[in-house]
């Protein structure tokens, strides 16, 4: 860590005296990490002046959200969706962070039933009574990231289902209550994984959370397969989102060998997924997009 005098400008940004601002902050995770714990370091500490910015972006990400859940109905195309996400964020002044992102085609996410994540929005992929589908919506403004997914039902969708997509939002919920400044990621990752296992299911493993809100995908990766009292020490200012991908059958996993982005789960069997962007902060925690 570079060594601050206790009187120079804060490396926060604040313009405070290093003493008066996060030198005890410092001292905290220095003594944490003599200990052989994981802690962040400061690139991935939100200063409260960014933090601003990416509640702004948030607020676009939950507009397009909101949108997106107001028009969506059985008989319109994922590409429709794909349109209604567009159109709603530019309108906003912003930019959907997907969009050609590592060459991904679409502005959004649209993975129904079986499909874990990273579906890609078609013309030729009609929404039918009884799917359940994520939409997985990522916004940029003024270079800010915001990340956000929701699970919609759509008409006669089976009890089966119904169950694995409201235990998902559970173990979001649960996991949520688990984040608390200097607990570990591990902790909110048992939340998710005992909820997730006593009602039958299975959490995948490979693909997790991620921090956000100067890049895309930021450190750390967050799984929900770890326990208590493991894995990086949530501080105040760190970022990251809970978005755990829960199957009703095995664990197991394919990507589209053909489009290179579709995940699957091996077994056919539906899939569900929430997720929330979430700060860290001095007395617990505050959801920044959903």
């Amino acid at each position: 860590m570079h060594k601050i005098g206790r009187n120079d400008p804060c490396w926060c940004g604040s313009m405070k005296k290093y003493k008066n601002c996060h030198q005890a902050f410092d001292e905290k995770l220095e003594h944490f990490r003599m200990q052989g714990l994981e802690v962040p370091e400061h690139r991935l500490i939100k200063t409260p002046a960014q933090i601003e910015k990416i509640r702004e972006s948030a607020k676009v990400n939950i507009a397009v959200l909101d949108e997106v859940a107001d028009k969506i109905r059985i008989g319109m195309s994922t590409e429709d969706i794909d349109r209604i996400v567009y159109e709603t964020t530019t309108k906003m002044g912003a930019i959907p962070a997907p969009l050609n992102y590592e060459g991904f085609p679409r502005s959004v996410c649209t993975s129904i039933n079986e499909e874990v994540c990273h579906g890609i929005p078609s013309p030729d992929i009609i929404l039918k009574d009884g799917d359940i589908i994520n939409v997985d919506c990522s916004t940029i403004l003024d270079g800010y990231f915001s990340d956000s997914s929701r699970m919609f039902c759509l008409g006669n969708v089976s009890e089966e289902k119904r169950k694995l997509v409201q235990v998902v939002k559970e173990c979001v919920k649960l996991g949520l209550e688990e984040v608390k400044p200097w607990g570990f990621l591990g902790d909110m990752s048992q939340a998710v994984f005992d909820h997730a296992t006593a009602n039958g299911y299975s959490v995948v493993r490979n693909i997790g959370g991620h921090g956000v809100g100067l890049e895309f995908h930021e450190d750390p990766w967050v799984g929900y397969i770890f326990q208590r009292g493991t894995q990086m020490m949530m501080v105040p200012g760190m970022m990251f989102t809970i978005e755990p991908m829960v199957n009703m059958g095995s664990h197991k996993i394919v990507v589209d060998k053909q489009n290179g982005w579709t995940v699957r789960t091996k077994d056919h069997k539906p899939s569900a997924q929430w997720e929330i962007q979430v700060l860290v902060t001095e007395d617990g925690h505050e959801v920044i997009s959903y």
